[in-house]
């Protein structure tokens, strides 16, 4: 039979799994909306983005200290203590990604009000994996799942390779057409937050992996 502090820790746990869902809920939407705002180049959209950050900030900040009060009060051991770290490690990945999306909310601002370039399909592609990748991450959080954290560390390269897509067909159109020389690095400088989305949401998977498995997969995330 459960004794009373069992039971407020495994309160606390769950509390702590719904604050962390929160705060990625907040960074897929700020994500989303940052990516409408690059292809629908919409500066409205990109301004949202922008000043809803401090939200996801704050969130993280929220979160931290509630983690840090149950290691210090509840001293938890094994899964318990495994789940509060990986915690930690998930809400600075989330709260990087909100820093991407302002990243790109603010490169689309910038392209709003220029002609397009005539790349977008790969930049359409790149965006629709990177988000992916990140929905992916959050739900195998949710649901303890590291065969579908596996999924996203699996698609990381793919991630790489279009943004290196994208990245060579920039540099040969600078190259024909200077004047989209400042069009073209907004672009690139996108794509690359795009990609560092991938990498920090292939980062949360590794924590699922952790956490679930007891495997510390950090920078070397495969099959196990």
């Amino acid at each position: 039979m459960p004794t009373n502090v069992q039971t407020h820790l495994e309160q606390e746990i769950s509390s702590l799994r719904i604050k962390v869902l929160e705060m990625a809920a907040y960074a897929e939407k700020a994500l989303d909306k940052s990516l409408r705002a690059l292809m629908e180049r919409n500066s409205e959209l990109a301004q949202e983005v922008i000043d809803k950050d401090y939200e996801i900030n704050q969130l993280e900040c929220e979160i931290d200290e509630f983690a840090l009060r149950l290691l210090a009060l509840a001293q938890p051991v094994a899964r318990d203590l495994r789940f509060i770290v990986g915690c930690m490690r998930t809400i600075v990945n989330l709260e990087r990604i909100g820093d991407e999306a302002v990243n790109i909310a603010e490169r689309s601002m910038l392209l709003a009000h220029r002609p397009p370039l005539p790349f977008s399909k790969p930049l359409e592609q790149l965006a629709n994996a990177c988000l992916e990748m990140l929905r992916t991450s959050i739900k195998a959080f949710k649901d303890d799942d590291p065969e579908l954290a596996d999924q996203v560390c699996n698609s990381d390269e793919h991630a790489n390779e279009l943004d290196l897509t994208v990245l060579r067909n920039l540099i040969d159109y600078m190259v024909e057409q200077t004047p989209a020389i400042e069009r073209s690095v907004h672009t690139i400088l996108a794509s690359r937050s795009l990609e560092r989305v991938g990498d920090l949401s292939t980062n949360i998977a590794e924590c699922v992996i952790f956490i679930v498995q007891g495997v510390d997969v950090k920078h070397r995330c495969h099959r196990f």
